[in-house]
């Protein structure tokens, strides 16, 4: 199954779902995912600036598409930060890559979790979902001989959904694994 294929699946299958379970009037008020956000804060990278390479490279791979350093916003002395240093990694992703990163973490990544029992569906009030993953190397494209130190992420899937139900049928649909 292509990417295409799960954007097709959108339009073909997901859409017509929504629009009879929440009856809309027309297509244009079904929910639609907007952007996933893959998100790592790295405290550690403080003490070794070297965290934050690896991460970014790390988080590239995972993406496919080139992963940006996140800058602290102020000095905070207890922790050892300055403004501006590199204390995280993210990336955003939209379109077609969206779809692609979408499918490997459903068809792939999750289900190479040790006892895996689903997710939870504890959605964020605003139809948007926040998905902790404690460990990178569940995603194949991280060899696990390279690794230096397991590194969790926050993957924030954003929607255009009104309410949290609207968006978790939403990804519901999307094959995303919650827990019953």
């Amino acid at each position: 199954m292509n990417t295409a294929s799960l954007k097709q699946d959108y339009q073909e299958r997901i859409v017509p779902q929504l629009m009879k379970e929440f009856g809309y009037t027309t297509v244009m008020q079904c929910p639609k995912l907007e952007k996933i956000v893959l998100n790592q804060g790295l405290g550690e990278a403080v003490a070794d600036k070297k965290i934050i390479d690896v991460a970014q490279q790390e988080m590239t791979l995972i993406a496919g598409q080139k992963a940006v350093a996140t800058l602290s916003k102020k000095d905070i002395s207890n922790f050892k930060v300055r403004k501006k240093m590199p204390i995280g990694v993210r990336v955003t992703l939209r379109g077609e890559r969206m779809y692609e990163f979408l499918e490997r973490l459903v068809r792939v990544a999750l289900p190479r979790i040790r006892d895996f029992k689903g997710i939870n569906n504890k959605m964020d009030g605003r139809g948007n979902y926040t998905l902790g993953i404690t460990e990178q190397i569940i995603f194949p494209e991280i060899n696990i001989d390279n690794i230096t130190k397991l590194l969790g992420m926050n993957i924030t899937f954003v929607t255009t959904a009104k309410t949290d139900e609207e968006g978790f049928a939403l990804l519901r649909e999307f094959g995303l694994p919650f827990k019953k």
